[in-house]
């Protein structure tokens, strides 16, 4: 491809530190430029439409052009741009949509903390867990354990938290005191002849051990996707939740949900902690909470967690964290529009009646010869790319297999996220059956047009 001299792409190939690219490659191709959204597609600066497979990066859920979210923004940077909730101070949208949020809550939260991204929101609950021990007068206590594959962000402390290697090398990362326990895959990590609930309670059991030998005095909390989004989609295996919280509560080890992602009905409920009967005590959310319109993400604690830090807070003098944008007057006002409409819309009825055409469709194309397994729930999913489906044999990297079905996938009109080889489906929660069934005719040749190019390479 000839990047054209002073187009877009030249000029963010001489500007921009992309993230998440490989930037070699990109000084050479020059990125694709989008230039506008409508409903569930977005176009290129050449006015090519493609199905968003991703909602952009699994937030954008009422689709773009949503123009009451348009109105709320501007009605909102008209009558207070900006204000901060610093020294006793507060947007009153701020405390609108922490309310709102508390009456949508699981389980019993009690505080909401706002911060801009899922990182800083996961990033305060490790704070806050180290805080809370030192006011209990356990200093000891402070290790966190997440999961292998798990992904909960990218600042320093929340990606040690995520357990892909590529969030490690050459960062220096994971920091100390955070460790990673094993990836609830069954389709991967079972052993032969093992069933879901067997190897559920072996992960529990491989949970135990570690708490048991790093000292149960010394860990304090475990951070869970209900289903692992950027690990490739990862749906927990049936009794696996029941028995990973029958160890935290015997370890006395705080649950973190990570609701970045599977928040506000992705998986088919309004929080994955319906789907999978989760009961944490602290919840961080993000993504879908603005139809990522504007940035915000809240971090949602207990009563106990909350009167524990505030005490503490009170010795000390002050509640010593917070981002200059947190709970911004301005992208609160949009949350709290994107809320009204999921409501009003009963977006979670509209999610399950949809969300059978996206799993049954994922299961037909499991029958592709490149396809191992076709997993998901809700409207969330994926398709993991086997080199040999009786064995399970993955590509090498080398291959370039993922790659190349990205690519095809692009040609034929749908953007969406191959992690590794599994091709991954989050589209906007507005999405209709047709365009469903459009967006997986395009997958199917995607995966023949990848065959075929396999085929002539042997």
């Amino acid at each position: 491809m000839t990047i054209r001299a002073n187009s877009a792409a030249a000029r963010d190939v001489a500007h921009h530190l992309h993230p998440y690219t490989n930037l070699k490659s990109l000084e050479e191709t020059g990125p694709m430029v989008v230039t506008e959204g409508r409903g569930v597609r977005v176009f290129d600066e050449n006015g090519k439409d493609y199905i968003e497979g991703l909602a952009g990066l699994w937030c954008t859920a009422l689709g773009w052009g949503e123009e009451r979210l348009v109105a709320a923004a501007e009605k909102a940077m008209r009558r207070l741009p900006f204000y901060h909730s610093f020294g006793g101070k507060v947007p009153e949208a701020t405390v609108d949509l922490a309310e709102k949020l508390l009456s949508m809550a699981p389980g019993e939260m009690g505080k909401v903390f706002f911060a801009n991204s899922g990182s800083e929101a996961n990033d305060t609950a490790i704070k806050i867990i180290w805080y809370y021990n030192n006011a209990l007068g356990r200093p000891e206590k402070k290790k966190i354990i997440s999961r292998i594959k798990g992904y909960h962000g990218v600042t320093v402390a929340s990606a040690s938290l995520t357990g892909l290697p590529n969030n490690h090398r050459a960062f220096d990362l994971p920091i100390d005191r955070i460790m990673h326990t094993s990836c609830p895959h069954h389709y991967r990590f079972g052993h032969e002849g093992e069933s879901e609930e067997d190897f559920a309670t072996r992960c529990a059991e491989d949970l135990d051990r570690m708490i048991e030998d790093e000292g149960p005095d010394t860990v304090a909390a475990f951070f869970a996707e209900p289903v692992m989004g950027a690990g490739g989609v990862i749906v927990p295996p049936a009794t696996y939740f029941d028995k990973v919280q029958a160890v935290l509560k015997k370890h006395d080890v705080l649950l973190l949900a990570d609701e970045v992602i599977c928040g506000f009905g992705r998986t088919g409920n309004l929080w994955g902690c319906e789907t999978f009967g989760i009961k944490p005590d602290m919840m961080a959310t993000a993504k879908a909470l603005s139809s990522a319109y504007l940035p915000i993400s809240a971090l949602m604690v207990s009563d106990e967690i909350y009167r524990t830090v505030r005490d503490q807070s009170a010795e000390i003098g002050l509640f010593g964290h917070g981002f200059t944008y947190g709970g911004h007057p301005v992208s609160a006002a949009v949350a709290l529009e994107t809320l009204k409409i999921y409501e009003e819309r009963d977006i979670v009825s509209q999610i399950q009646a949809v969300a059978p055409v996206l799993q049954d469709g994922l299961r037909r194309l499991g029958g592709h010869p490149l396809v191992g397994e076709a997993r998901g729930v809700g409207l969330i999913g994926a398709l993991e790319l086997v080199k040999d489906k009786a064995t399970k044999e993955a590509f090498a990297p080398a291959e370039g297999v993922g790659a190349h079905v990205a690519g095809r996938l692009q040609a034929h009109g749908v953007i969406t996220r191959v992690i590794v080889d599994s091709i991954a489906f989050a589209p906007p929660l507005v999405i209709s059956a047709d365009e469903i069934n459009d967006m997986l005719g395009r997958v199917e040749k995607a995966l023949d047009d990848t065959a075929a190019w396999l085929a002539d390479r042997t």
